[in-house]
């Protein structure tokens, strides 16, 4: 694969995981650890990376089935 195309490749899934953090809320999962404090948040989305790595693990299968 090229290096352009894989630019695209990137670019057309960091595009993806955007529109579902900003359309359906998908950093706010349960399962998801937020803690706050009086003057600190420490927010660790645990859940939401796993989702995340089963969409891209997926793409990414696909994409190297059909290359």
């Amino acid at each position: 694969m090229s290096l352009p195309k894989t630019i695209m490749v990137i670019g057309a899934v960091l595009i993806i995981v955007g529109f579902f953090m900003h359309f359906i809320k998908l950093g706010r999962l349960p399962g998801d650890i937020m803690i706050k404090n009086e003057n600190t948040t420490f927010y660790f989305p645990i859940v939401t990376s796993i989702v995340v790595s089963i969409v891209l693990s997926g793409i990414f299968y696909f994409i190297s089935r059909f290359k």
